[in-house]
């Protein structure tokens, strides 16, 4: 059979399910308003407070981390991220028809094309200028878990850093493509229940979307989803004290599509996981930011008038 064939016959063989009602109050009120941003606050000092205790308890990759991020300094910097002024949605039309089989993505790879991207290697290039294998890797289509934020974080970083020729005339249609396509993952996830393995890569794509002004991201639901993963003694995120690990073949199948590559990050003995938290934290504050520019519509924090993705 082939491949399209095969993921045609285990998405039918794998029964989503029903959408549940958010148990959330209506944000469209005052009290309700009030009740979802209290309780988003009250998560976040929580998760806050774990990092900040557990900060040195970070292994070699968090030093290692530190000193990788020195390239990386106008990232880090305040005032490089900037929230959108203008939203609009992801369309289903422009989701792949089929992903990559084999995955070739390297993490080391994409970093060097975002130091690349930002001008900050050893040889001091200038910014916004990119070699063909950093375009061919951030442009190849049919991506899907890591590899396909990445590719995201790429064009939004160059936008950040203000790069706008060649390539970068095509931002926001790639933003478009990647985001649908991220979108349709977490749809994935959801109708197998926020399996575990799937959780950090649901969040990431929460954060990196909602920067890229996707308002679709930030639904009711969503938000319900990811508050009851916190740990309510801890305060982080991670692997659930008890994971159902007799999953179907159907399903090991989307978790395998979802995630695909193993994030470099410390797992804690008590199930808490650095980066799950971190992605938490992020997606929890992007709800923050919606919740302040309601209406909502549709079971989403839909900020006013969104605008219809562009093809430039």
């Amino acid at each position: 059979m082939s491949s399209p064939g095969l993921l045609l016959l285990l998405l039918l063989l794998l029964a989503p399910r029903p959408l549940q009602p958010s148990l959330l109050p209506p944000p469209d009120t005052p009290e309700g308003k009030a009740t979802i941003t209290g309780l988003i606050l009250s998560a976040l000092e929580r998760a806050t407070s774990f990092l900040k205790k557990r900060l040195p308890e970070i292994d070699l990759d968090g030093v290692v981390g530190f000193r990788v991020l020195e390239e990386f300094q106008p990232a880090i910097e305040p005032g490089f991220w900037k929230l959108p002024h203008i939203w609009t949605r992801t369309r289903a039309s422009m989701v792949y028809s089929t992903f990559e089989q084999q995955d070739s993505f390297s993490e080391e790879h994409s970093d060097l094309c975002l130091v690349q991207l930002l001008g900050t290697g050893t040889n001091s290039s200038q910014p916004c200028r990119l070699s063909d294998f950093c375009k061919t890797l951030m442009t190849r289509p049919g991506c899907s878990g890591y590899c396909l934020s990445h590719q995201l974080l790429f064009f939004l970083s160059a936008r950040m850093r203000g790069c706008t020729k060649g390539l970068f005339r095509q931002s926001q249609r790639y933003m478009n493509l990647f985001c649908a396509n991220m979108m349709d993952l977490n749809r994935r996830a959801e109708a197998i229940g926020y399996a575990y393995p799937t959780r950090d890569l649901f969040m990431e794509n929460i954060m990196f979307c909602g920067i890229g002004g996707f308002s679709d991201f930030y639904k009711l639901r969503w938000l319900e989803a990811i508050l009851s993963w916190q740990k309510p003694q801890e305060g982080c995120f991670g692997k659930p004290a008890a994971e159902n690990e007799e999953l179907p073949k159907a399903i090991q199948y989307q978790q395998h599509l979802l995630r695909r590559v193993k994030r470099r990050e410390k797992q804690f003995t008590d199930g808490c996981s650095s980066h799950n938290t971190a992605m938490a934290v992020a997606a929890l504050g992007g709800f923050i930011s919606v919740l302040a520019e309601l209406p909502p519509a549709d079971g989403e924090l839909r900020p006013p008038t969104p605008t219809p993705p562009s093809s430039h």
